[in-house]
């Protein structure tokens, strides 16, 4: 059963305490990405037999796998997916940077160029649930930032097939390559290349603990999105909300794993008893319901504090990676919210709607990240790059102060190459 603590009754040790994953997989992911470096492809073939027992011939998936995919996912889910992903495309699409130029000055230009990633790598999970979601969530982004490329890779099945559902979803976001890999051999694959995959310049989307610790490994050789850790949900409510509705939202983020965090935070107490009751009447009707049952009793927490606004503190403290702001006039307190990766406002707007639909980003910082980190955008898909530009007379207005603010770091070749144009 999910456990109720009161603010300051409890130390804060507990009020804050976060589900910490005990598995240490660091020696195998290295193993694992060593062998994929040296052997290429031979060893992603070796271990998808392993790991997801599947002996392919090939790896990439097929204009035909995916055409044969289209037709067996239900005609109105693909509509739906359609729906999502333009719904997705005009939220990323605000998110657009422009190059800038300025040239204010006599004989002096200075600017910025916005520049796509050339290749963009995305991971999609499979095993215990399909993500189609995911799909549309990091594909599209990469899409509109213009990049020249994106490549998926996600585990097939024991009959060597991509879920359909997940290659209708890349077949809508325009994916250009799928290839059939999972885990760190699949993250390994796209960050140093094989004789299928190609080598990326970034890689996006979630995965388990070995492709986490495969996606820390890798950086610095590629680019990659965010460690990301269990799943979260918190959400702040007040004594009008209504517990069933309360205990459902919860229960959206603990049925994803065993460490998922599911937290309620209010300033009611008799809330926090009618939640944690309804939560044992819902849990028992879950497809899930084994999985949501350890999420709740090992990192479930309600938290009643004396008032809305030490709620809203414990919250910004403990920076979830979803944050449910379940009270009336939900704008009135959104200026106070400084750190979550998502935030769902008003009683009528369940997390799930994030998910899958609203058009905002499901890929969010976790584990209190959102403090210092943001969700996955275009951003995420570009870099910048500036460039200077001078004429020899606006050169000559400013050498000496170059050369003597060169000095004073000692730098003297510096100093030097500042004003040898104009002794010529």
């Amino acid at each position: 059963m999910i456990k109720i603590l009161k603010y300051g009754e409890v130390a804060n040790a507990d009020i804050f305490a976060r589900a910490v994953p005990t598995v240490n997989v660091e020696a195998t992911v290295s193993e694992i990405i060593a062998r994929v470096r040296a052997e290429g492809d031979s060893a992603l073939l070796d271990y998808t037999k392993r790991f997801d027992g599947a002996e392919l011939d090939a790896l990439a998936v097929t204009r035909a796998e995916i055409d044969e995919a289209m037709s067996l996912v239900d005609g109105r889910f693909i509509d739906i997916l359609r729906r999502a992903a333009a719904n997705i495309r005009k939220f990323h699409e605000k998110q657009v940077r422009n190059s800038f130029i300025i040239n204010d000055e006599n004989g002096i230009v200075i600017g910025q160029k916005v520049i796509p990633v050339d290749r963009a790598g995305l991971y999609v999970p499979g095993g215990t649930a399909a993500y189609p979601s995911t799909v549309l969530m990091d594909a599209i982004p990469a899409k509109i930032a213009g990049c020249r490329e994106m490549v998926m890779v996600t585990p097939p099945g024991k009959n060597g097939k991509v879920n359909p559902v997940i290659l209708a979803a890349a077949e809508i976001a325009g994916i250009d390559r799928i290839f059939k890999v999972g885990g760190a051999q699949a993250i390994a694959a796209l960050a140093y290349g094989t004789e299928s995959v190609p080598k990326v310049d970034k890689i996006v989307g979630p995965g388990n603990a070995f492709v986490a610790e495969a996606k820390k490994q890798v950086f610095g050789a590629v680019s990659i999105d965010m460690i990301a850790g269990p799943s979260e949900i918190l959400i702040v409510a007040d004594g009008k909300s209504n517990p069933r509705h309360v205990a459902a939202d919860l229960l959206s983020q603990a049925e994803h794993d065993r460490m998922a965090s599911a937290v309620l935070v209010t300033d009611s107490a008799a809330l926090a008893e009618a939640v944690a009751a309804e939560l044992e009447n819902q849990i028992p009707q879950l497809s899930r319901a084994e999985i949501a049952r350890e999420s709740i009793d090992r990192n479930g927490k309600i938290i009643v504090a004396d008032s809305l606004s030490a709620v809203i503190e414990i919250a910004n403290e403990i920076a979830p990676e979803h944050l449910e702001l379940c009270v009336d006039n939900p704008f009135d307190y959104l200026d106070s919210i400084r750190h979550a990766g998502s935030i769902f406002m008003g009683r009528s707007c369940p997390e799930a709607l994030g998910d899958y639909f609203a058009g905002p980003n499901h890929t969010l910082p976790t584990s209190g990240t959102a403090k210092f980190s943001s969700p996955l955008s275009v951003d995420d898909f570009v870099k910048k790059t500036q460039y200077t530009y001078y004429t020899k007379d606006a050169l000559a207005r400013v050498a000496g102060d170059v050369a003597f603010f060169a000095e004073q770091e000692g730098l003297t070749a510096h100093a030097k190459s500042a004003v040898i144009r104009l002794e010529e």
